[in-house]
């Protein structure tokens, strides 16, 4: 069978091949790349004219040029090179192949070693060519051959070294960097005097030497092959990172400045970089922030420019889209977060290491709740370096409020810090039966995991727990509050009844009473002084204020009958003698138990300190225990300042103060048959007053300031007595 015939090529496949053919063979006369960087080229000579583009030295891992890199005044002098002496013959627009150009040079030896095996008049290779560099140049030699070192113009020629046992003159940086195949009298060895000036000025211009001048340069400077390659991207790179350090620099500045004021940082809308040009909108404290610095500050100010140009660039190629895609702005809420947590994770971790070197420490732990009627539990952690330092470490939600829910949330936080429970002597909780329970409590199941750990019922929430026994023994002392706060609550609740307190007010800095919260413990002393002042002394007090705008409210036609109804019961509730009278004897308590309460609420509280002051207020209200005749006193000296006050006002208001308190009728009790004995019943108001109500908030006081404080009270004194 006869084989087919084989497919004649066409002319174009022709031409391709031929091409292909020209190709290969140009590719066999040119270096490679990779030999571009690797020192000593064997092989087709260079087809480049410029010997800058060939002429690099890899650096080593280890390896550092000891000697600065020389000036190129000093190395490559400018003008036409005479080469016809050192190249000899060759062309002078022809490179040198692969001047200086080695692969990074690893170091193996010790520098004792190796410089004992180095030749430094010869050719270097790899392993020695940083040794060699470190040891020249030498240019310790004897004249006329020591002039050389010096040109006409008086610089010094660094690239020459001299040879003591030859003797000659070299080229330190052709004996490095040259090729193999250059033979220059500098790198053989010039030993002839004579003209030692005229071919050291021929070699310094000649073509070869700047090549290897360049490699020299680039072998100080550390040059490798991806600098060359990427040396303008790994610039614009490193400057690029630069901006963005100095924009997060603002950046970092503007969130503490934010958090140390404790405002809001974001917005519901207008957060997208290309709504940042409008001025009319409301950014967000953050972002507002950043746009006022950007007008004074050049690298923030081009970063809002580009990141505006580029986010309003995807915003109108996408549109309808969400986010920023792949835009780096670093103003998004994910940046302000991350700087954030990095701080939160900052302060906790030096809170950790101050009480690792402190070496113990105490907890105070509380729960509330938040608006979202979530119990929040906060953690505070007391430790004394040189001073008595409270750090809140946590907010926590609460998830379950047993004792060992808290203990396991404790843990949670401690590890968090690095810190361990055994380090913790006491902690301080309130009176709750989770916190305080004997077997199932938080302090109990605490013990057990810190034997000496102490358990201390906060003092401040234990004085506030004497204060409402205190305001809620007798009938008086509750109706006098509930009385305030009522009034206040009347005031504030319509807007005309306050323009009326405005006009009736003669307080030059418009005070406003305040109605009495649950929480708050100094927030009945606080109504109470503002309403009566000072005890003893009513000159700064709002009580005429108050009682001429509930009577101009009571005279008020246009306003609903029952309001006028509760105008006229809240002032008639003031005017009552009953009413001063407990508003003293509270100001006078109040008056002792307020400078405690102010002091166990300081930060960096002393325990001993707060002790000491416990007991000398325990001390001050017994000895006032039944001294009622101050109190008594202090009420006629406000019964007569107010009823001169309102003597001043206008008469048809027709108010007066009860200068005592009123006679009562006494129920006669009916007498049994062959009944002798009479009851004795005092019919003195005052007396009364004093045995019922006077000495029974006192005592009442006493007996739970003693009762309450009492637990701790032999374990401060035995630090006291230490």
């Amino acid at each position: 069978m006869d084989k087919p015939k084989r497919k004649l090529k066409g002319g174009a496949e022709k031409l391709r091949a031929k091409r292909l053919k020209n190709l290969a063979a140009d590719a066999g006369k040119c270096c490679k790349i990779t030999d571009m960087f690797s020192g000593g080229v064997s092989g087709a000579p260079s087809t480049s004219g410029e010997s800058s583009t060939t002429s690099t030295i890899g650096q080593g891992e280890g390896a550092s040029c000891s000697d600065p890199p020389m000036e190129a005044a000093q190395m490559v002098e400018e003008g036409d090179a005479s080469t016809s002496h050192e190249q000899g013959g060759r062309d002078d627009e022809s490179e040198p192949e692969g001047h200086g150009l080695s692969e990074p040079l690893p170091v193996h030896q010790s520098s004792k070693t190796v410089e004992a095996d180095v030749d430094y008049f010869c050719r270097p290779d790899r392993a020695t060519l940083q040794t060699f560099l470190n040891h020249h140049p030498k240019q310790h030699a004897p004249n006329p051959i020591g002039k050389v070192f010096t040109n006409k113009e008086g610089t010094s020629r660094k690239w020459l070294t001299y040879c003591d046992q030859r003797p000659a003159l070299f080229c330190f940086v052709c004996l490095a960097f040259s090729k193999p195949s250059d033979n220059s009298v500098f790198i053989t060895g010039m030993s002839d005097c004579r003209h030692a000036h005229q071919r050291a000025e021929e070699h310094e211009k000649s073509m070869a030497h700047r090549a290897c001048a360049e490699a020299y340069f680039l072998n100080c400077s550390k040059s490798d092959i991806n600098s060359l390659l990427r040396g303008r991207q790994l610039t614009a790179h490193r400057e690029q990172i630069k901006k963005r350090r100095q924009v997060l620099d603002r950046v970092v500045e503007v969130v503490r400045v934010i958090g140390k004021r404790g405002l809001s940082y974001r917005h519901e809308d207008n957060e997208a970089a290309y709504t940042l040009e409008d001025s009319s909108l409301d950014h967000g404290n953050f972002l507002e922030m950043i746009l006022l610095l950007g007008k004074y500050d050049v690298a923030l100010k081009e970063h809002l420019s580009d990141i505006i140009h580029k986010s309003k660039k995807l915003h109108e190629s996408a549109s309808g889209s969400r986010g920023r895609g792949s835009l780096v702005t670093l103003l998004s809420k994910s940046t302000v977060n991350s700087v954030i947590d990095t701080i939160l994770k900052m302060i906790k971790k030096n809170i950790g290491t101050e009480i690792q070197k402190a070496g113990m420490f105490t907890i105070q732990l509380d729960t509330t709740q938040d608006i979202t009627a979530q119990d929040q539990c906060s953690v505070v952690l007391r430790y004394v370096t040189d001073t008595v330092h409270e750090r809140l470490v946590a907010v926590v939600r609460c998830s379950s409020s047993t004792g060992e829910a808290f203990v396991q949330l404790l843990s949670d936080v401690l590890d968090g810090l690095n810190l361990d429970k055994s380090l913790c002597i006491g902690n301080a909780t309130d009176g709750a039966a989770n916190m305080q329970g004997r077997y199932r409590g938080f302090s109990s199941l605490l013990s057990s995991q810190s034997p000496h750990h102490v358990h201390v019922w906060c003092y401040s929430h234990v004085l506030n727990l004497v204060l409402s026994d205190t305001t809620e023994i007798v009938i008086e002392s509750g109706s006098l509050f509930h009385l305030l706060n009522d009034i206040a609550v009347f005031i504030r609740e319509s807007h005309q009844r306050m323009n009326v307190w405005e006009k009736e007010s003669h307080s030059s800095r418009h005070k406003r009473i305040a109605p009495i919260g649950e929480t708050r413990w100094w927030a009945k002393h606080d109504a109470l002084k503002k309403v009566f002042g000072s005890f003893g002394k009513p000159q700064d007090c709002l009580y005429i204020d108050v009682l001429c705008t509930l009577s101009a409210i009571q005279d008020q036609t246009t306003v609903k009958s029952n309001v006028r109804s509760k105008a006229r019961g809240y002032k008639d509730g003031l005017l009552r003698h009953e009413t001063i009278l407990t508003a003293q004897l509270f100001l006078r308590i109040f008056e002792k138990t307020t400078p405690l309460s102010k002091y166990l609420q300081t930060g960096g509280m002393d325990i001993l300190s707060a002790h000491r002051m416990v007991m000398s207020t325990q001390e001050a209200l017994k000895e006032m225990g039944r001294d009622f005749q101050t109190v008594k006193d202090a009420t006629e000296s406000f019964v007569k300042w107010a009823n001169d006050k309102l003597e001043e006002q206008d008469e048809e208001m027709g108010m007066e103060v009860e200068v005592s308190l009123p006679q009562r009728r006494q129920k006669k009790k009916k007498s049994m048959p062959g009944e002798m004995a009479q009851d004795e019943t005092s019919n003195d108001t005052s007396k009364t007053y004093e045995v019922k109500v006077h000495n029974q908030i006192m005592d009442t006081v006493i007996e739970a300031m003693q009762r309450r404080f009492l637990d701790n009270g032999n374990l401060y004194q035995n630090q006291w007595s230490s």
